[in-house]
């Protein structure tokens, strides 16, 4: 009997038609535990490097991570895998509420997409009842709107639907994939609208089965007792109505303006008016008992919710206020768009139109005002109409296609992805490699376990790791003490800092642990509810697997490894591992190279960023190895690097310098 997981795969050919149920292998489970780590098994084994990403063969994945739908608490993310059109990589994202929870209730791990449906379809799933289902009547129908329709069309309001909407159906790179107002961005959305795949319902009414589910029970009943009572989880930003840090550090427009006084008391009154005049209510994911996500009901468009940063970024873009947010977000969520990277790619355009690279023929009948300018630009990208075809194509691509000067102003991106506008003063190392190494292409992704910065005395110090439970080693709390300025910490300690924070994420992707309660609240000390000290046990109640700390610590770099294999035999190398330029006032380029390479030793990488022999077959990888030598990326020595770097698509490559 497998437990915490059903032991079946969905796979869907949508070329063809078929559908089929298919047993999952219990070793994968062992080494790579589910959500991304065996999503990253499957791309590499049956996805070939020179796949372009709007081919048939590219994979879509669904994941209902391996403690998804168990007693858990916080454990609901489902994860969604592909290639990016974008980086030509391989493309993480996730989303919350209650659709991972539903589909492990139907029978099934995850969904494994291919091909492309003929015209506009729907997947209906309902226990063993498969359907590919047309879907044409929803053409053009926003996300929130497809899910209501398809509830009533299905008259069963608790079918849980991930739906796209125009962006998606038209291919817009910053497309996204949404869910009861939570969403999967990051080059996802657009493989789906690729695919013809409008939206997936499923409905469950299975049990899931636990190894040990009295113990289990009751660790789950102290860490839901621990999350709801304190303030050690859940997202505070959905409370806190002090956003003086987002307003006054990061930058506005293109990335480009830093207004370090702009917070007020005035304005925080009137923004917290504004929101709590218009908040129907605060809702929270399956088994958690936090409300994380507001959701606002703005005078004449529709509901929409949010969480975290997302309500500054078209306001913080455009230099407005929070009613615009509030205007705006609500239209671009229905059409499916990502609201950290399509406000950039809005604002790029205007300083391209500034700048003389960009004319007014190209932007014909354009409001003067900036929040005319916004509204314009978004419906130009959804519908990719004139100038708004090219923008769809994100600012990298876009800058590729514009040409004339265009790629200079294309300064916040790394790996071709629009980054947090973030812009400091002297360089934080940690930060520094995270952002160049990741590849989950938002910052987001990696950081949350060690501090930001250093607490400025001793004695904060002390204070703060005496109620510290996340670290799952001392050194850590010895590192945090001994730091005293951002820029002045040992290479050391840095490495072992970022392979931490990058581990508590990659095990809550494989797991379906939410960040809030996890790998992004170790940072702020005291009691978070998850870290590598207790998971290894709740994996373990769930499972019946044996698992550890020294264990689950392996698995983490399976997993991070296996997914540099598949992004380095796509061709990523080491000149693509570098932050925006102007991310810090402050920069040493040998410093930052010299500390990259020591990066690279300490994960067990070659001088290019490609893992080695030795490193792949220590973590069970000897078959990636093998590939990876097979096709001259590595030599049999694992320390040349061989190979292309990556270019995109074919497609991006004709494109390039067309409106020259």
């Amino acid at each position: 009997m497998r437990y915490a997981e059903t032991g079946f795969n969905l796979e869907v050919d949508l070329s063809t038609g078929q559908t089929e149920k298919v047993p999952s292998d219990p070793r994968d489970t062992e080494l790579y535990l589910g959500g991304q780590g065996v999503a990253a098994k499957i791309l590499f084994e049956r996805v070939p490097p020179d796949t372009d990403a709007f081919s048939p063969d590219n994979l879509l994945i669904f994941s209902a991570c391996l403690l998804v739908g168990t007693p858990a608490p916080g454990a609901n993310r489902t994860v969604v895998n592909t290639f990016s059109p974008q980086t030509n990589l391989m493309s993480h994202s996730l989303f919350g509420g209650f659709f991972g929870p539903e589909l492990k209730f139907a029978g099934y791990d995850r969904i494994i997409i291919k091909g492309k449906a003929p015209d506009l379809v729907y997947l209906y799933i309902h226990n063993d009842t498969v359907e590919i289902r047309d879907a044409t009547h929803l053409r053009g129908k926003g996300t929130t709107e497809t899910q209501d329709l398809l509830k009533a069309e299905l008259k069963d309001q608790r079918v849980q639907v991930a739906a796209i909407g125009l962006a998606g159906e038209n291919r817009v790179y910053m497309a996204s994939i949404d869910h009861n107002h939570a969403s999967a961005s990051r080059g996802v959305g657009v493989i789906m609208g690729d695919k013809r795949l409008k939206a997936i319902a499923v409905r469950g009414t299975r049990d899931l089965n636990i190894a040990r589910p009295a113990e289990m029970f009751e660790l789950s009943q102290a860490l839901h007792r621990k999350i709801g009572e304190g303030d050690g989880n859940g997202d505070w930003m959905a409370v806190d109505e002090d956003d003086s840090f987002h307003h006054n550090h990061f930058a506005w427009g293109n990335a480009r303006t830093r207004r370090k006084n702009y917070w007020s008391e005035e304005l925080q009154e009137r923004w917290t008016r504004w929101k709590y005049d218009h908040m129907d209510r605060q809702t929270g994911c399956f088994n958690c008992p936090k409300k994380c996500r507001n959701v606002i009901n703005w005078p004449g468009g529709r509901r929409f919710g949010y969480k975290c940063f997302g309500k500054d970024t078209y306001h913080m873009a455009a230099f407005l206020e929070l009613d615009f947010t509030y205007e705006i977000l609500g239209v671009a969520q229905e059409y499916g768009l990502d609201s950290y990277s399509t406000p950039q790619v809005i604002a790029f355009a205007l300083e391209l139109l500034e700048a003389g690279i960009l004319t007014d023929a190209d932007f014909p009948e354009m409001p003067a005002d900036s929040r005319g300018r916004f509204f314009y630009l978004l419906e130009k990208i959804v519908r990719r109409e004139g100038i708004g075809d090219v923008l769809a194509d994100s600012v990298s691509q876009a800058a590729k296609r514009i040409g004339r000067g265009a790629e200079a102003y294309d300064h916040n991106t790394t790996k071709k992805f629009e980054q947090l506008p973030i812009k400091l003063g002297k360089l934080n190392p940690a930060y520094f490699l995270m952002i160049a190494t990741g590849e989950k292409m938002s910052i987001t992704q990696i950081e949350g376990s060690f501090p930001q910065d250093p607490l400025p005395t001793q004695e904060q110090r002390e204070e703060f790791v005496s109620k510290w439970e996340a670290p799952p080693d001392e050194k850590f709390k010895q590192y945090f003490l001994d730091w005293k300025k951002r820029d002045d910490i040992s290479d050391e300690a840095t490495c072992e800092i970022v392979d931490w924070n990058e581990a508590m994420h990659y095990i809550d992707d494989s797991t379906g642990l939410c960040g809030f309660v996890s790998s992004f609240r170790g940072q702020f000390g005291g009691g978070v509810a998850y870290h590598m000290n207790n998971i290894p046990q709740m994996i373990s109640h769930a499972t019946g697997m044996p698992m550890d700390k020294a264990r689950l610590w392996k698995t983490f770099q399976r997993i991070r490894t296996l997914v540099r294999a598949v992004n380095t035999r796509r061709g990523l190398r080491r000149k693509d591992e570098r932050p925006p330029e102007d991310h810090w006032a402050v920069r040493n380029e040998e410093y930052e190279q010299a500390l990259l390479s020591k990066y690279y030793a300490f994960k067990g990488w070659n001088s290019e960023g490609i893992p080695t022999r030795q490193t792949l077959e220590g973590l069970d990888l000897a078959y990636a190895a093998d590939d990876l030598e097979r096709r001259a990326i590595l030599q049999a020595d694992g320390n040349l690097a061989a190979g292309k770097p990556a270019t995109g698509t074919g497609q991006d490559q004709a494109r390039t310098g067309e409106l020259q």
